[in-house]
């Protein structure tokens, strides 16, 4: 029997690093991403020992570059062809305004942006080996979100909970659009709120706690193992149940504009 075999962004610490290890308890192939070399041989190697799961491997990428994440996803294609379950979680929370040097706000470039570029680049070999499972880690802060198209990367103007708002919104309304798309497929996608949970980004957001990370990887875990949601696609999750996502997220105008601007962002021919 092959194993299920599972990319987790950001997955060095807090809820990625959580829900790699669950995973990896769970029998599945692992690989795990950072941008710290070091940090992801540390992780590998404290995930071997907690699991007793010997499949796990790493690849470092900055996600505010899109040249890293078509490395990943080669990285992927090349050693691990038989990738069925990817859980897009590395997101960030910038205080301040700052632009990637490849001119992106890095708010929208790592949350949003390397996910949706990440995720189309992988679609082939997750098509090849299913049934396949795509993860988008959102918030419920994303009910604050809004999508401002003369301000998508704060051009206008720039305050830090309203990026982060605004990039967990872009990935609920990319997890419908590639959900439609994918419905003659044997790819389900949907995103989740993990709950507030006491991370490195909660910490700096937000300047608070909240819950253990193992309570933050419980959905995350639930979609990429569950039969129960093997054939539920196109879906907003919290606490491992299905329920509405804001109503910003289901407008099928905004969405197809969105769509459209992130693959002109990206160079994607669709």
């Amino acid at each position: 029997m092959t194993k299920d075999n599972v990319l987790i962004t950001g997955s060095t610490d807090g809820i990625g690093k959580e829900t790699a290890l669950e995973l990896a308890r769970n029998n599945f192939k692992v690989i795990i991403h950072g941008r710290s070399k070091q940090k992801c041989i540390e992780t590998v190697k404290e995930i071997k020992n907690l699991s007793a799961n010997a499949e796990v491997d790493y690849f470092t990428a900055d996600f505010s570059l899109l040249g890293n994440v078509k490395l990943l996803a080669d990285f992927i294609k090349q050693n691990h062809k038989d990738l069925n379950t990817l859980v897009n979680n590395a997101g960030v929370y910038m205080t301040e305004k700052n632009l990637s040097n490849d001119g992106f706000e890095m708010t929208f470039a790592v949350n949003y942006l390397a996910h949706f570029y990440l995720t189309n680049l992988l679609l082939n070999v997750l098509i090849h080996n299913e049934p396949s499972r795509i993860i988008n880690i959102s918030s419920a802060a994303h009910f604050g979100g809004a999508v401002d198209f003369e301000n998508l990367q704060s051009e206008k103007h720039f305050e830090g909970y309203q990026a982060y708002s605004n990039s967990k919104l872009y990935n609920i309304i990319f997890t419908y659009t590639l959900a439609e798309k994918l419905k003659n497929s044997g790819i389900t996608v949907n995103a989740l709120h993990p709950g507030v949970i006491s991370t490195k980004l909660l910490r700096a957001g937000f300047r608070m706690s909240g819950a253990g990370v193992k309570e933050g990887a419980s959905t995350s875990v639930y979609l990429a193992t569950s039969p129960e949601v093997e054939k539920i696609s196109g879906k907003y999750f919290d606490k491992r149940r299905a329920v509405a996502s804001s109503k910003l997220s289901y407008d099928k105008d905004t969405a197809d504009k969105l769509w459209k601007l992130s693959v002109d962002l990206i160079g994607l021919t669709e």
